[in-house]
Formats: structure tokens, C-alpha cells, sequence
């Protein structure tokens, strides 16, 4: 379960532009990281869930939904939402760039998905030939959470809310829409991959290098 313990105010009003959502998240990242240094053990237990929590609401309610209608391109690389083009690779390392992970974003994003899904995560499931509605219920048992998806040839995001799962992705079937937010089981490259692996995202290991400002690629979530 994920749940806020550290609190910290949300962003209000009318819908900020996404360099203040970039710059609200580093600033909201120090103040975790000042807490961290000061707390004991179970303090910082706490505030690496907090932090989880706080880190899930701020990808799928502010990143997240930026990025809809970003046109796919297989050589998009473009840093601002809804202008130019996004290739899916960059489009998932984007994103996490963009709240506040650090990590190599151009050479994750030419590499294949399975060793860096494989070290980001703290649960895998791979699925082979198996069909989509396999996928979905292993989603439900696991709750809300944020999960990477690797596929033959596609990569892009899990999100399972309140109930509610979906795939969101920078869609080469719809390329002048791009990144959207759909089912599952749609006509999309997640219900017609062979193979596919989802990792759980948001670890300890993973959040606490958030915290720190530590590279991912020197971590290995276990």
C-alpha cells in the first residue's frame, strides 16, 4: 500500500506549466533529503514510503498526464511535452528524469528495456506467449503501483490506480497521438507483445537514491 506520511502540499490552482512541476518536485526531493539525513532508522523507513507515495501521485497525476498527445517518432527526443516528437524509450526515461531520478536518459534510452527493467525493479513477472488478461490479473494482485513493461519491441508504463490499470506508453500504432493512456487489452504493442517483463518500480533502493540524488545506475534494487 502507498501512503503519505511525510506531507507535502500539494500543487494547487490552475495547471502549472511543466518546468514548475519539475522545479516544485527537486525542491519537495531536498526536503525529504534534509529529513533523511536527520532521522534515525525508523524515521527513515517512514520517509522512504512517504517518499514512494509521494512519488507515485506525482508521476501519474503530473508527468504523466503532461505527455499526452507528445507525437511518436523513432528518433524523438524532444525534453518538452507536446512539442516535437518521442521516440518510447525516451519517453520512460523522461519521465523518470523528469521527477527527479538521476540516470543515464540517452543511453537507457537506446538500450534494450529487460537489464534495466531488471535493475530497477524489487518485483519482476515475465509472461511468454500468455495472454494479456494474464498480465492484468497478476497487475491486480500487487495493488496500486507503478511498473515498467518491456516488450518485443516497446517499452513503456504500468500504472495500476485505485482499481483502475492502465498502459501508458508513446504509441507507434498512433503516432501522430503519441503518448496516451489506454487499457490493457487494447489494440496497442502491450496486448499483441509474445514476450513481455513488469517490473514494480518505486523500491527501496530506488526511492532512497531519489532522496540522495544518487545515480540509478549505480544501484541495484534487491
Amino acid at each position: 500500500m502507498l501512503t503519505t506520511l511525510f506531507l507535502i502540499a500539494p500543487l494547487t490552482g490552475t495547471a502549472p506549466d511543466y518546468s514548475a512541476i519539475k522545479q516544485r518536485i527537486e525542491a519537495d526531493r531536498l526536503a525529504f533529503a534534509a529529513s533523511y539525513v536527520q532521522a534515525d532508522s525508523a524515521g527513515r523507513t517512514v520517509l522512504i514510503d512517504s517518499a514512494r507515495a509521494y512519488l507515485f501521485d506525482r508521476i501519474t497525476e503530473d508527468i504523466l498526464p503532461a505527455w499526452h498527445g507528445t507525437p511518436w517518432d523513432f528518433n524523438g527526443t524532444t525534453r518538452t511535452p507536446r512539442s516535437g516528437t518521442i521516440a518510447c524509450g525516451y519517453f520512460v526515461n523522461t519521465v523518470l528524469q523528469d521527477a527527479g531520478f538521476r540516470l543515464p536518459r540517452i543511453k537507457w534510452s537506446q538500450m534494450a528495456s529487460e537489464p534495466i527493467t531488471v535493475k530497477l525493479s524489487h518485483r519482476i513477472k515475465r509472461f511468454r506467449d500468455r495472454p494479456v488478461s494474464e498480465v492484468i490479473a497478476y497487475i491486480r494482485t500487487q495493488g496500486d503501483g507503478l511498473y515498467k513493461v518491456g516488450l518485443d519491441n516497446h517499452v513503456g508504463f504500468i500504472v495500476s490506480r485505485h482499481g483502475i490499470i492502465r498502459f501508458v506508453h508513446s504509441n507507434y500504432y498512433q503516432r501522430d497521438t503519441g503518448v496516451m493512456s489506454e487499457p490493457l487489452d487494447g489494440n496497442n504493442p502491450l496486448a499483441h507483445s509474445r514476450y513481455r517483463i513488469v517490473g514494480s518500480l518505486l523500491g527501496d533502493a530506488m526511492v532512497r537514491a531519489w532522496i540522495e540524488g544518487k545515480d540509478l545506475a549505480s544501484i541495484a534494487d534487491t
